[in-house]
Parts: structure tokens; sequence; C-alpha cells
């Protein structure tokens, strides 16, 4: 088996010395040629070349970012059965699709489940959320794909917000997530006046402050406290929806307590809006909004298309 493993060097839970543990093991079952990214997009070319040279196998050593990169490099000319397999071994700080997959987040331990199925040849076809985003300012970007979720509003501010102090050298961890959030909830965010609209396939819903659109569950992890809007979310399901359409403090409460609790309770008549098992929707805005895609700030924009594709990607799982 030929593959390669890319490996983000600045991701918030390796070190150089859990990478070589992690290269020699892979080594050890596969012909394996070992590259780092040098710059942002770097994993989406690794991965590219990797299917136009017919490799095998394909390891991500990073976060969700990282991941999210290597699919879509992957998958850059559509699903295919015959493209390489994808194994992703957590180095992040949430580690979603990883965690989704059922993998420790310890890389060490997820590399050795890796291992194990390879060796027993097990792997899963799993389906993907696909955006198609129009900027605030411009035309509208390529479609990009996203495996665990996406989101417009408060929950890319946050984003944002933690982005720009890993910048300046802070590290990621559960406690700036939390106070970060807070802050943006009680000072920064505008909570009185709804931007965004989702026209689901049966549906138009106005007046909505967060759109969070899952592919699967969890949302995310507040250290190893799963987090779930939508708890029902599923790779072997269509997208699902949770549109936030009030902002008050007792409803963040309420709403909190629900998402840590993994409750599966179903609209309310003014304060939220849920969908399961969708094949897509629409997210449009009225003025900027920002969006996240897999854990990544892409900027303001003006609307987002969300296509559910099944059978879109073969991972090691």
């Amino acid at each position: 088996m030929r593959g390669l493993l890319v490996v983000n060097p600045h991701a918030t839970t390796t070190s150089p010395r859990v990478t070589d543990v992690l290269v020699h093991a892979l080594a050890d079952e596969v012909d394996l040629e070992v590259i780092r990214t040098e710059h942002r997009g770097h994993a989406a070319e690794i991965a590219q070349r990797a299917r136009a040279e017919s490799a095998d196998l394909i390891c991500v050593l990073g976060g969700d970012g990282t991941v999210n990169e290597a699919v879509n490099g992957l998958l850059a000319q559509g699903p295919s059965p015959d493209g390489p397999t994808l194994a992703i071994i957590p180095g992040g700080s949430a580690n979603v699709a990883a965690r989704a997959l059922g993998l420790p987040p310890d890389p060490v331990e997820a590399t050795g489940e890796i291992l194990q199925a390879l060796r027993k040849r097990r792997t899963r076809t799993i389906g993907l959320g696909r955006v198609t985003i129009t900027p605030w300012e411009g035309e509208a970007w390529e479609p990009r794909w996203f495996l665990a979720n996406a989101g417009l509003g408060l929950d890319a501010e946050i984003i944002a917000a933690m982005e720009a102090d890993r910048a300046k050298g802070h590290e990621a961890t559960p406690t700036r997530y939390l106070m970060t959030t807070i802050r943006q909830f009680l000072w920064r965010t505008n909570r009185r006046e709804p931007a965004l609209h989702v026209d689901l396939p049966d549906d138009h819903v106005a007046g909505v402050f967060i759109a969070i659109v899952q592919n699967t569950s969890p949302w995310t992890y507040f250290g190893s406290l799963p987090i779930t809007p939508c708890p029902d979310a599923s790779f072997d399901t269509g997208l699902d929806l949770f549109a936030v359409r009030r902002m008050t403090f007792a409803t963040a409460m309420r709403l909190a307590r629900r998402m840590v609790a993994g409750s599966r309770a179903g609209s309310t008549a003014r304060s939220l809006t849920v969908a399961h098992d969708l094949p897509g929707l629409y997210v449009g805005a009225g003025r900027p909004v920002p969006i996240q895609v897999d854990g990544e700030g892409l900027g303001d924009v003006r609307g987002a298309d969300f296509t559910a594709v099944p059978d879109a990607l073969t991972v090691v799982a």
C-alpha cells in the first residue's frame, strides 16, 4: 500500500517527538511519504497530487482545518470510488471529524486504531456537506466540501476571534474558547437585529441570528464534553440545521443546556428552528455576516448554498 502522510507542524496537540513515533508506526505498514505543510492550502495541494498519482492512502495529522483542506484537494474533481482512502490522525484542539468517526482524541492511540483497521481492510464511505459561498463582495466561490459543520453568525465570529488570538501566540484552550464566547455574546455581536434568513426545501425561516449546519454530531467539544445542537446529525444522513432566532440571555442559557444535554427537542415558536436530514438549504444575509467551515473562518458573506452529498468519501474507521 502506497500512501502520503500530511503533517501540520503547527497543530495544537502534536510535537516533533509524537510525529516521529507515528511516522515509524505507519511506515511499518505503508510505503509512506511524509510531507509537512508549509502554508495555507498546502494540504489541499498535497491531496490533489495524491489523487493524481493514484496513491492508495492519504493520512492527515492535524486539526479539522487541515483535514478539511485535504478533503477539498482529494475531491477537487468530485467524488471518486477509486481515489485515495483518507485516514485522520487527530492533532488539533477539537478534532471533531476524527472523533465523530470513533477515533480516540490521542494521536498515538488513534494511529493504533488506524493501523488495526488497515490490517483488517476496514473502511467506510461517508456523506459530506458541500457549500457554495457568495462573499459580501465579488463572485461566488468554487464549492467547498466539509466533514463536520459550517456556521454563520456568532459561531463564525467566535472562530474569527480565536484565530486572531492564535495569531498573537495564544493557545486555543477550552477556557479561552469559553471566555471568547462570553465576550462575543455579551459585548460584540448584534443581538437585536437578525441578519440571516434560511430557505429550506419546504419552509422559509426569517429573522435568524445564528445558522449552524451539521454533517455529523457533535458540533464541537468543550474539552472532553461533546456539544450537540443537532444530536441526530450523521455521516449517513443529509444535513441538519440549528437556527437561533432569539438572542436574549435567557434564551442563550436554555439553548446552551440543550446543546450540552444533547436534547432532541424540536423547534419552538420564537427562539429556535431545527431540521434533520435535509438534502440542501440556503442561508442568506442582509448585511455582511462571517462564515466558518470546519472551524476555519472564511470572511463575510452574502449567502451560502448547502448541499448534502452521500457516499462522497472513503475513510479508515
